[in-house]
């Protein structure tokens, strides 16, 4: 029986990037997976990379040796067959929470040896999920670049983009308009493509058992 870590790195634990996670571990779930899920803002605190380079000891090699609240989740990957991982853009960029597990995640398999730049042993299969409020192909390059990393460190990736996504349920309850945007074009498209999105998901998980 397979292991899938599925991990939330929105604050948010059941909009958009959660209900995406959600019917992708769905669909691992239906091909037989295990889930395990954490959701990084509910975890004890912990950090970024810290630049200690104690993983870069052949002791540690593949291990990060901080201890805090990511270290069950770079445990848990490490033993896992698959991860699903999904983050919001905010400002152009990943939340900090997956920038801190991301930085921890890749920097502990780095070797920065030209022969084996990589010391971690068990490739996984990774669905790195990503959800903005702007527009599908407004980051496709910047998700290309981290579907690229992980691929080189963690295992074969695949990636979904949810954009132009709705923000919140009931805009009428904000102090004053937001003019930026269409608002009822993302309800629309909240309503006609988000599901589809949750379908494709949905396979994704599926295929990766």
């Amino acid at each position: 029986m397979k292991k899938i870590v599925v991990v939330n790195a929105s604050p948010r634990l059941n909009f958009n990037t959660a209900t995406l996670l959600d019917n992708a571990a769905k669909g691992a779930e239906e091909k037989g997976a295990v889930i395990e899920r954490f959701d990084l803002y509910r975890l004890e605190k912990y950090t970024g990379c810290v630049s200690c380079f104690g993983c870069k000891k052949n002791a540690n090699k593949g291990h990060c040796i901080i201890k805090d609240g990511l270290t069950k989740v770079l445990d848990s990957i490490r033993e896992s067959d698959g991860l699903i991982i999904g983050s919001p853009n905010y400002l152009s960029e990943m939340s900090a929470g997956f920038r801190a597990l991301y930085e921890r995640l890749i920097f502990q398999n780095l070797t920065y040896n030209v022969e084996n730049y990589c010391c971690n042993e068990k490739q996984i299969p990774v669905l790195f999920i990503m959800t903005s409020n702007a527009p599908d192909t407004s980051y496709v390059q910047l998700v290309e670049n981290y579907k690229n990393t992980f691929e080189r460190f963690i295992g074969p990736t695949k990636t979904l983009i949810s954009g132009n996504t709705l923000q919140l349920n009931d805009y009428s309850k904000l102090d004053w308009e937001w003019t930026l945007f269409d608002i009822e074009a993302k309800k629309k498209r909240h309503e006609e493509v988000f599901p589809k999105e949750c379908e494709t998901a949905f396979k994704l998980g599926a295929e990766m058992v």
